[in-house]
């Protein structure tokens, strides 16, 4: 079955490319639900998103107004996204101009923050006005159909694997999209589990938004997503994105994430340019050492794996951390966007053998299918 995409326009002013606009950088990277026809973002016009981004060429034009896309594009695209995640709370007013012109245009809006535009009197009635849905990605459960922890999670009997870091914004969402892309295109049924308003926008279909949920509930919300995942898709890997860190004193959702998911493995995300935490001038980063120790400390998961965020380093500069890495920390190291996932499938194959086993018999099928032909 063919799933047919919505064309998608996201705003993302001032922020693309940089950690308040992940969101949009994550949709121009990846979405299963969306055709990304644009980014809004008057800083970067006229430029290539994935060129800004240091990636291949995406085709996805950068406008610097809404007015300049609507006029440029062959048609009003399906949806608005605001593509932004900063800490503030509310939309400026100029931003809610932006929203009711798209609503008036007919567009669907597509809203990752913890203010509800669905509840925003004004926005309701124009979307009621002009047939527009209004989308909370944010938005949590009703209180009864909220889960707490029961210990079934303990029934799922294939590795679990919760992509972790050092810092927001550093790169957790794009490491376990690449592995679980990397994973299928194997042959092995390996199923993402989201924890962020920017993986269900990109089409996770197991999750929720942990740092939206009732913290008597988000340990559970977790474990029954990865409990539905393992019953509905029958997979061989489970991959859980990461949020914040463990060691980040002004978020939870990791150590949610450790004890909800009890994950056999942990691949942890860094970015070794970054001095301070993101958003948090004065938090400096912690070491990568102290983060392992950390999350040793409070689950039976071990660190498998390291994974770079390249920001700010030059090439030549990667090869030599990933040998230092390696070197001190006697984990395998790699940097997903320059290097692929090869590293990482090799680890989780040596740790895990039924995965090793599986490639080998689908790759056994197509050399005979081949050979037929």
């Amino acid at each position: 079955m063919v799933t047919i995409k919505k064309t998608a326009l996201v705003y993302c002013e001032k922020e693309f490319g940089s950690a308040d606009g992940k969101t949009a950088v994550g949709l121009v990277r990846h979405s299963e639900i969306y055709n990304i026809v644009g980014v809004i973002d008057s800083s970067l016009a006229g430029k290539d998103a994935g060129e800004v981004l240091g990636d291949k060429r995406s085709n996805i034009p950068i406008f610097a107004t809404l007015d300049e896309s609507l006029s440029n594009l062959l048609e009003v695209p399906d949806c608005y996204i605001y593509g932004k995640a900063p800490l503030d709370t509310y939309i400026s007013t100029e931003e809610r101009g932006l929203i009711l012109k798209a609503i008036e245009k007919g567009m669907d809006i597509i809203n990752g923050l913890h203010q509800f535009f669905s509840e925003d009197p004004e926005f309701a009635h124009m979307a009621a006005k002009h047939n527009v849905q209004i989308k909370d990605i944010r938005k949590p459960p009703r209180l009864k159909d909220s889960h707490v922890f029961t210990g079934q999670i303990s029934k799922v009997d294939i590795p679990i694997i919760a992509v972790l870091g050092t810092d927001c914004a550093c790169g957790k969402r794009t490491t376990a999209v690449e592995l679980n892309k990397a994973l299928n295109n194997l042959g092995l049924k390996s199923v993402m589990i989201a924890t962020g308003q920017t993986s269900l926008m990109q089409g996770a279909k197991y999750g929720a938004s942990m740092d939206a949920l009732i913290s008597q509930f988000a340990i559970g919300e977790l474990e029954n997503a990865v409990i539905q995942a393992f019953e509905h898709e029958n997979p061989d890997i489970i991959l859980v994105e990461g949020q914040s860190a463990v060691s980040h004193p002004a978020f939870m959702s990791s150590i949610g994430i450790l004890k909800g998911s009890v994950p056999d493995g942990v691949i942890l995300q860094h970015p070794p340019a970054r001095k301070f935490r993101c958003d948090f001038p004065n938090l400096v980063m912690p070491v990568i050492e102290r983060e392992i120790q950390l999350i040793k400390a409070i689950s039976q998961s071990q660190v498998i794996a390291i994974t770079l965020n390249h920001e700010n380093l030059a090439d030549e500069e990667i090869p030599k951390i990933i040998q230092d890495y390696e070197g001190r920390l006697g984990l395998p190291t790699t940097d997903v966007l320059h290097y692929g996932c090869q590293k990482l499938i090799r680890v989780l194959g040596d740790r895990f053998p039924k995965l090793n086993r599986k490639i080998a018999q689908r790759c056994s099928v197509e050399m005979s299918l081949s050979a037929a032909r």
